[in-house]
């Protein structure tokens, strides 16, 4: 009995898979819990990685060297897990609540709750970025973002909301979604997911100006800024739109793509990779999940 227990316990909470090809030190793909369901992806320290559960309310941690893991977060019922992000100088998960209409920070380290922040007339809590002194929220249905200060020592201020104005208006479907920081911090770049669009929002004041683009990145999910290149994950045509941004446009200059793909949601960086989460949106009734390797150069 307690080496059936054993091997029950290691099935769910820990997935071995096998070594990556010599000379990448990454997986191609990496499984994670069946009926795991996950959206938001974050790399932490080292080759660690962070996945958020939609419906348990968890967070499997990992590895894209060894692609072992484990959960990190147990489950929470009650809470969404959506977007994620990693604050590397002081070890807070930050997440997004979703339908949940709340913000969750936990410890990196051992999975444990520092905050939350309840928001009772969000819509959809959907994405977070990080800056040297806040992190920021996307909401898909209510037009505004969520701020949480970041003081120099860590400490984690009161919520504030930051209303959307200037080009950017809210339509019917999902507006708001993956978002990213300029250099410094001060604009932020949010895409706007049933038109295609992508704004400049300043980060104090929520002032927006549409970014001309050649061509829409339609079904735009997470975004990941690199230098000047904007990757922004379009979930439903199972692509990656790769961008440059150059003096208020950006020009797509090419697509990622893969069989592997699924359905991806979210990014997140590993030495010259990037990985995406397969969310399987639609297939409700397929319990696989996993992250998927893409070189993106």
């Amino acid at each position: 009995m307690f080496r059936k227990a054993a091997v029950a316990t290691l099935a769910a909470f820990a997935l071995l898979v096998p070594a990556a090809p010599a000379g990448t030190g990454a997986q191609p793909t990496i499984a994670l819990p069946d009926e795991f369901r996950p959206e938001g992806i974050a790399s932490g320290v080292g080759s660690s990685f962070y996945v958020g559960s939609i419906p348990q309310g968890s967070v499997f941690r990992g590895s894209y060297r060894t692609g072992e893991g484990e959960l990190l977060v147990p489950p929470h019922p009650g809470r969404n897990h959506i977007g994620v992000k990693v604050d590397r100088r002081f070890g807070h998960l930050f997440v997004a609540g979703g339908a949940s209409k709340g913000i969750y920070v936990y410890d990196s380290r051992d999975g444990s709750d520092v905050a939350s922040f309840s928001i009772p007339d969000a819509g959809f809590v959907n994405d977070v970025v990080l800056t040297r002194d806040a992190a920021y929220f996307t909401d898909s249905q209510v037009q505004r973002l969520y701020r949480v200060p970041i003081a120099k020592d860590g400490t984690l201020g009161e919520l504030q909301l930051v209303p959307i104005t200037g080009d950017f208006q809210y339509t019917p479907g999902f507006n708001a979604n993956g978002i990213e920081a300029l250099p410094g911090g001060d604009t932020l770049i949010v895409v706007q997911s049933g038109l295609g669009k992508l704004f400049a929002v300043d980060a104090a004041t929520g002032a927006s100006r549409e970014i001309a683009l050649d061509v829409p990145v339609t079904n735009g999910d997470g975004l990941l800024l690199r230098g000047r290149t904007l990757f922004v994950v379009q979930n439903s045509d199972n692509r990656v739109a790769v961008l440059k941004l150059c003096h208020g446009h950006a020009r797509v200059q090419r697509y990622l793509t893969s069989p592997d793909l699924d359905v991806p949601t979210t990014l997140a960086p590993f030495k010259q990779f990037v990985y995406a989460v397969n969310a399987r949106f639609d297939r409700p009734d397929d319990s696989e999940a996993d992250v998927v390797r893409l070189k993106p150069f």
